[in-house]
């Protein structure tokens, strides 16, 4: 990347060098992606003060005053000991480095913008080597991806127009209710929960608010020039809108109906800090949901998915916040110990499935997503029951129960090439999709029982997970 920037090779080599050894260092003073699951580890509020002493060789409040920011007296500071490896970064490495490693930065994140020598060679990399990738994404995919990054809800409000209509959203609403239902009554019958934090877990459900499809107000991109032959400056003034757009954010209130993804995004999220769970309009779609086919069918697929997030409320990281988003503890301490005796069943049971020759999941990175799915899933077969009753009319063959299976096995329907899963596991807290089927059934003497599996088969596990 230096090279195409105009350095010769012996100095692109040393620059390279430059940048790896002050990645490094900063990255021995970060927290490693399993300790920033627990919330208690990245909440540390402190006054400007304190943080000015945590590294007190970087300006401070000429930073503050440099980017526009209102004055505001308190911080959250994810990672302490991250801003004293900056700290030491700034005692021990010369200006003229840092401007190698800055120069670094923007190159790689302006590299979809640069001609396409920068975009190749980066790639290279970050797509053929980290992901055993053989070919980019048509260009035109390219460009869909960078509209939806940078004026996410312009192109979206488009595309739910198109593509999302009021029935779908009813249709939706009806399956959330049920999965809430389904969700308090297995609350409610838990063996191994006490009255008192049941009682506390049904408030913080009943609280859970759902956003659905696009937000009912869309943001105004008007203050952000676009023009034909500019596509850097494009970037560059979408991100600066963006940034301000966040500055502006100090000092007022929270706003309870942001949205954190676009509505063309084929995902869904639940929010502890706000206590709410979203399903953007992309996700809204086949295989997830289908408004013209049947209840096992959806189900199992965006019904799953709406269990997964309900659950996420309630899964390691989720339980620590009360209704109102606070991180603050509302479990007895037996309910919390039979909790994390639960969990580190599914930890276990992740942490021995092989996703390559001598790779396994992370079962500690992985737990909340896995917690997710285990309790997720049989929610959503309680809410599929407790709306079709008792019928088993078969459809091409198959059961309510079996369809319902069949959907959630078609959803995860994926292809992964072994680099790709080397990097999951690596980074990503959602488990590699065989697993979370495979995984979460195998729990399930519910999927047991509608394809009449016997003990000692590959989808009967000896000692059942289960949290939720």
């Amino acid at each position: 990347m230096f090279e195409l920037a105009g350095r010769n090779p012996e100095i692109a080599k040393a620059h390279a060098a430059t940048v790896m050894r002050m990645e490094t260092e900063l990255a021995k003073g970060s927290l490693d992606n399993v300790s920033r699951r627990d919330p208690e580890k990245i909440y540390h509020p402190m006054k400007r003060a304190d943080v000015a002493a945590l590294a007190p060789a970087f300006q401070w409040e000429q930073y503050f005053t440099g980017t526009g920011a209102p004055g505001f007296q308190a911080i959250v500071v994810s990672s302490p000991e991250f801003f004293k490896a900056i700290d030491r970064q700034l005692r021990d490495t010369s200006l003229e480095d840092w401007k190698v490693y800055l120069g670094w930065h923007l190159l790689h994140a302006e590299a979809p913008l640069l001609p396409s020598a920068f975009l190749k060679e980066n790639f290279e990399f970050y797509g053929r080597t980290l992901t055993g990738a053989t070919e980019m994404r048509p260009r035109w995919k390219r460009c869909v991806g960078l509209t939806d990054n940078q004026l996410g809800e312009a192109l979206g409000r488009k595309y739910a127009e198109k593509t999302f209509g009021a029935a779908g959203k009813e249709r939706t609403l009806k399956m959330v209710h049920a999965l809430e239902k389904a969700l308090g009554e297995d609350i409610e019958k838990l063996p191994w929960m006490t009255a008192a934090t049941k009682k506390e877990a049904l408030v913080k459900l009943r609280a859970i608010t759902n956003k659905i499809g696009y937000p009912d107000a869309w943001r105004d991109y008007s203050s952000v020039e676009i023009k034909r032959d500019d596509a850097i400056g494009n970037g560059f003034r979408a991100d600066q809108f963006e940034f301000q757009r966040q500055l502006n954010k100090i000092g007022k209130p929270v706003d309870r109906l942001e949205w954190f993804m676009t509505p063309p995004t084929v995902n869904a999220y639940y929010d502890p800090q706000l206590n709410n769970i979203n399903f953007p309009a992309g996700i809204l779609q086949p295989p997830f949901f289908d408004n013209s086919i049947d209840d096992a069918v959806n189900f199992g697929g965006i019904g799953m998915v709406i269990g997964h997030e309900l659950t996420h409320g309630f899964d390691d990281q989720g339980r620590q916040f009360d209704p109102k988003g606070n991180l603050q503890d509302w479990w007895t301490p037996a309910d919390a110990k039979e909790f994390q005796q639960r969990a580190a069943c599914v930890d276990d049971q992740y942490a021995s499935f092989t996703v390559a020759p001598g790779v396994h999941i992370n079962g500690k990175l992985t737990l909340g997503e896995n917690t997710a799915d285990n309790g997720g899933v049989r929610v959503a077969l309680m809410a599929l029951m407790n709306t079709i009753g008792n019928s088993t009319k078969k459809i091409d063959g198959y059961t309510p129960q079996q369809r319902f299976f069949l959907s959630l096995g078609q959803v995860w329907c994926s292809n992964e090439r072994e680099e790709a899963l080397r990097l999951q596991v690596a980074t990503d807290p959602h488990s590699p999709p065989k697993f979370r089927v495979n995984g979460t059934v195998q729990n399930m003497p519910e999927f047991q029982r509608a394809f009449s599996c016997k003990a000692g088969q590959p989808m009967v596990k000896a000692n059942v997970c289960r949290v939720w």
